[in-house]
């Protein structure tokens, strides 16, 4: 009894569903033919929901290999199909499952032949596609200035993003890569001779996988419809993270009565910068005519007192699928909103109150401190190492181990201590036509003229300094002219560093930013040694760092991480920082609406990462140098949150003392 047909026989079920799911879980479980959309709130057991509903159809009868589980990881399907098992039988192990590049490889391969093709062609990975590029580039662009042209890496990105958004790449380039914009058209050739050469290599990357299976699907009508017969039962996971290749994909496989099952939260879409489409999951009731929507909205994870805020936050969505996360965890902590004086003050706060929970018997990785951005902990970053407590940072870098704020240190060291030969080494090797022999000899002369770091400006004749080295001795001139405030001093400093990471980094407006960041660091010491000091201090070891509890056997450690990190995880106690207005949402998504949508979206997921307390924070007045305005207002997306959803707390005792 295979026939799909017969799926409303009476079935005597080995699980017992009602007592396994909830109300909507089952509806979604037990749907019958047709498209179904499963609007799945954060913590609500979508991932229990997919599992039950293989075994739920396998369990009717219908053939396994006719089951399609599209995830984002191998790992995830795996998973899926694994627990599926467990709960029936190994006949779930045979469902097709995998990434929407893993079919589109198997796929391709088996129909190659029908399709014109090889079935031998070879995926590329990330670094062999960059090498391509790189031959290519040193063709096409050798007599470019390298100052003012994408490097492989770049270069690779941008000809991805125009694949994974759909458009084309001149409008990737303006859109986000505006300083190469003098540079569009080499750019365009070698993207053309990349893949040109792609072709005549049999290579494929990975966005060639997506591209070649919608092409075969759009173009072989025939084929299609054998692809599609062979599926029967269609599933994806994450549905609101698709591209808009993707989708086209699902619609192309679903053929002409689609059984399609497409699970995801609007809320939770965060990645459009890396392509995901959020109309994809709002247009596909549109895409699908007669599509059942269900919405699981029993949260697993938080208390209600977290989701009663949770729910307010994205209510000021603008689009969106109704829906309001309830609990059966009733009671717990009001989250609290949390002013202080300073960004340090925050730190500060921030740390006394990680201490503290740790010393009530809180397990340190049981707690997380989420940002919207990765140069938003680099003070407390700084203030966690002061305190001896160590943490993992996902997403983005540790502030004190990236390239650009150590050049910077670099200069500021021989400042403080001309001897200081490795940081002597690293600001000459930043010069164009300065080697490691070179450096060695202007360290030697420097260290011979007796006279501090301007002992460099009296150089001049002996070593005919080239326009790089003369900037060098400049910086030194007008450091050496006038006493100065830590921060004036890492100002004239990072000025003339900004030409150098210019030059050296494809993304260097993020990392200008982070420059800024570490101004206003500075801007909080009075001493210079006491500054430099606090950032030579060893950075806790992921494996080996000291925490606070004395027991060597305790080697858990605080988690720092992006939102976007974050998507996923959840802990006991969740801290948000920089939660101010210009800051989270930034200054830059105040210009577009679409922007704006997704920080809220943003600090939705934030908050919904928290089980049981939850905290807040902004320093209460904060200059920013890039839009010369001061930021003074809470977020947007919590402003004017009544008090019983969102305790508000003002700590004005912490003080900058460094």
């Amino acid at each position: 009894m295979n026939d799909f047909n017969q799926r409303d026989r009476i079935v005597r079920y080995r699980i017992d569903y009602e007592k396994e799911l909830n109300a909507a879980q089952i509806e979604a479980v037990s749907f019958k033919e047709g498209a179904l959309l499963v609007i799945a709130g954060a913590g609500s057991g979508k991932t229990r929901t997919l599992t039950y509903r293989v075994a739920r159809l396998v369990e009717e009868g219908v053939p396994p290999q006719s089951i399609l589980l599209l995830t984002f990881t191998r790992k995830a399907s795996a998973e899926m199909l694994s627990r599926a098992s467990r709960l029936l039988d190994n006949r779930c192990g045979k469902a097709a499952g995998g990434t929407f590049h893993s079919f589109a490889n198997a796929t391709l391969r088996r129909y190659a032949a029908a399709i014109g093709g090889q079935s031998d062609f070879t995926i590329i990975d990330r670094s062999d596609a960059e090498s391509l590029v790189g031959m290519i580039r040193k063709e096409i662009a050798k007599d470019i200035n390298r100052r003012g042209f994408p490097r492989n890496q770049t270069l690779l990105n941008i000809f991805s993003k125009s694949v994974n958004k759909s458009i084309p790449v001149e409008e990737v380039i303006y859109d986000d890569y505006p300083h190469f914009s003098v540079s569009v058209a080499p750019i365009l050739a070698i993207n053309e001779s990349y893949q040109e050469r792609k072709q005549q290599h049999k290579l494929l990357d990975f966005d060639d996988l997506l591209l070649n299976l919608h092409r075969v699907l759009k173009e072989q009508s025939d084929l299609r419809r054998k692809i599609a017969a062979a599926y029967r039962y269609i599933m994806v996971d994450e549905y609101q993270d698709t591209n808009q290749i993707q989708a086209d994909i699902l619609y192309l496989l679903a053929g002409d009565n689609p059984n399609v099952m497409a699970v995801g939260d609007d809320s939770q879409s965060i990645y459009a910068f890396r392509g995901a489409n959020f109309k994809n999951i709002m247009k596909f009731p549109e895409i699908f005519p007669g599509t059942t929507i269900i919405r699981l909205e029993e949260n697993y994870r938080s208390r209600e007192p977290i989701l009663n805020l949770t729910n307010k936050i994205i209510d000021r969505a603008t689009e969106k699928y109704e829906k309001k996360l309830f609990t059966r965890k009733v009671g717990g902590k009001t989250p609290c909103l949390v002013e202080t004086e300073s960004e340090n003050g925050q730190s500060k706060y921030i740390v006394d109150r990680i201490v503290a929970l740790h010393d009530d018997g809180m397990p340190l990785d049981q707690i997380a401190v989420l940002f919207r951005a990765s140069f938003h902990s680099f003070d407390l970053e700084i203030e966690l190492t002061r305190r001896n407590i160590a943490y993992v940072k996902v997403g983005g870098f540790r502030f004190i181990e990236s390239a650009h704020i150590k050049d910077v240190l670099a200069h500021l060291r021989v400042v403080a201590n001309a001897a200081d030969r490795i940081s002597w080494y690293r600001l000459l090797l930043l010069i164009n036509k300065i080697g490691p022999k070179s450096a060695q000899n202007i360290f030697q002369a420097v260290i011979d003229q007796s006279a501090g770091f301007s002992g460099l400006i009296n150089l001049r004749k002996e070593f005919k300094p080239n326009r790089g080295l003369e900037r060098l001795m400049e910086l030194f001139c007008i450091i050496d002219a006038r006493p100065m405030s830590v921060a004036q001093m890492g100002e004239v400093v990072i000025n003339y560093y900004g030409p150098i990471v210019r030059e050296k980094y494809d993304d260097y407006p993020r990392r200008l930013k982070d420059l800024e960041q570490l101004l206003s660091i500075m801007d909080r010491y009075r001493s210079l040694e006491a500054f430099l000091s606090d950032m030579a201090l060893e950075p806790p070891n992921v494996s080996k760092g000291k925490v606070l509890s004395p027991s060597d056997t305790d080697q858990a450690h605080l988690v720092l991480s992006t939102i976007h990190s974050a998507k996923g995880l959840e802990w006991h106690t969740v801290f948000i920082i920089w939660a101010l207005d210009g800051r989270f949402p930034s200054i830059h998504a105040l210009n577009s609406q679409a922007d704006l949508e997704e920080e809220l979206r943003l600090m939705y997921v934030a908050a919904t990462r928290a089980r049981e307390m939850l905290f807040i924070s902004y320093p209460g007045e904060i200059y920013d140098r890039g839009s010369g305005l001061l930021l003074n207002n809470p977020s947007r997306f919590i402003d004017g949150i009544p008090d019983d959803t969102l305790e508000r707390k003002y700590i004005g005792y912490y003080l900058d003392l460094a």
